[in-house]
């Protein structure tokens, strides 16, 4: 029988996850899930498949080329989830109507979108994350920003930083400007891959103006608690102000738990996703070069679903951390304590011992050899330190 041309490799972009991989993984998936769990979020599953029309709200709105697509069985067009936040609020705004606020949620479940074929990032992605719904609070925003220094150190990701900025700085300054979407979106792009020629020359063309300026400026406004004064000298605009003065308070309250040398501030984060609206904050681990955890402020998404809530949240990219650890761990797939192995007649006897040694907390094999040297010779592949041997008595063949 002929070999199909694709059926022994995976799809661009994806991968298969083996052994080591699998159990870091899973521990960093539990270690998020307890964490969060202990701080009083509930967990929540979205389906896979969501309508188009899910993502194709106002505020909502993600490039249908992002993501894939299909019918379902009467032809109505569904995707594979891209994002989390949006079929949450989705679900909020129609299971959760009546539940007592803030709603406080987590959730644990892979995103899929579609990548550049050169970019290196993965095109199905488990994340997990948290969403605080009904609450526009400072105490909402801190919270949420904590826990994600807390869910980045509880999974062994020491050496991390995270970067805070306020989208409403770039709105502003965006608003002042008489141009299409596809022109604020090629500003937007420039400002976060922080290309500052091209942002020079797109601004020049538009406009030479005060406003053009300030907005070549913002990419460069990154650092310690000093960005807040250059940037208030740089703008000197009242609404900005207030702004600066906010995320001055979030950082001073970081900085009160002792994080401010993990904390940059930069205001040239300018996430893609239309529905943020306030504070904006990213981090970065050791071992991974993409970003492994982005959040923020987003009160308009709920409108869109009939609900004037506003929420903030987090989602973080389990797969970067647990590549970032093994690099930093290096791989220890579990070897088995011991084998056990049945002689002819005692195969149940065999299964019973394997039940009782894992039930005193031993990873055991059950050998399903026939052979007694082929058992021995499989044990001493992989590496396991004992035979046992199970007959009228059981034996212990050290190897």
């Amino acid at each position: 029988m002929a070999v199909k041309k694709y059926s022994s490799i995976t799809p661009e972009r994806t991968r298969d996850l083996l052994f080591e991989e699998c159990g870091v993984q899973k521990q960093v998936e539990n270690t998020l899930s307890g964490l969060f769990s202990s701080r009083g979020f509930s967990e929540v599953v979205t389906p896979s498949i969501e309508f188009l029309d899910v993502f194709q709200l106002k505020s909502s709105y993600i490039a249908p080329e992002k993501m894939y697509k299909m019918t379902d069985a009467k032809g109505r067009l569904v995707v594979l989830r891209p994002d989390s936040t949006i079929p949450i609020a989705r679900l909020v705004s129609t299971r959760l109507k009546e539940y007592p606020l803030p709603i406080r949620l987590f959730y644990n479940q892979p995103v899929f979108s579609v990548n550049q074929s050169l970019s290196g990032r993965s095109d199905e992605v488990v994340q997990m994350g948290i969403e605080i719904i009904g609450s526009s609070s400072k105490r909402a925003d801190l919270e949420v920003i904590v826990t994600a220094v807390e869910a980045l150190s509880a999974c062994d990701t020491s050496d991390f930083r995270l970067e805070i900025g306020h989208i409403g700085i770039f709105n502003t300054l965006i608003d002042r400007f008489s141009i299409g979407e596809e022109q604020a979106e090629e500003i937007r792009r420039l400002i976060e891959i922080k290309n500052y020629p091209a942002l020079g020359d797109l601004l020049d063309n538009i406009d030479c103006g005060e406003g053009a300026q300030m907005l070549k400026k913002l990419p460069r406004l990154f650092g310690g608690e000093e960005i807040f004064d250059e940037a208030r000298e740089a703008f000197g605009d009242a609404k900005i102000n207030g702004i600066l003065n906010y995320l001055r308070s979030i950082y001073e309250g970081l900085s009160e738990l002792g994080l401010q040398d993990k904390i940059t501030v930069d205001l040239g984060i300018v996430n893609r996703n239309d529905y943020y609206t306030g504070i904006v904050f990213r981090g970065y681990i050791e071992g991974f070069g993409e970003t492994a955890l982005s959040g923020g402020r987003y009160d308009n998404l709920y409108a869109d679903f009939g609900q004037n809530l506003p929420a903030t949240g987090f989602g973080i990219n389990v797969d970067a951390v647990a590549r970032a650890y093994l690099k930093q761990q290096g791989a220890s797939q579990t070897v088995p304590k011991a084998l056990i192995h049945g002689k002819p007649g005692y195969e149940m006897k065999a299964l019973l011992t394997c039940r009782e040694m894992s039930g005193n907390g031993d990873v055991v094999e059950n050998s399903v050899f026939d052979s007694l040297e082929k058992a021995r010779d499989y044990a001493r592949q992989k590496g396991i330190p004992t035979l046992v041997i199970v007959g009228e008595s059981l034996e212990q063949e050290a190897l």
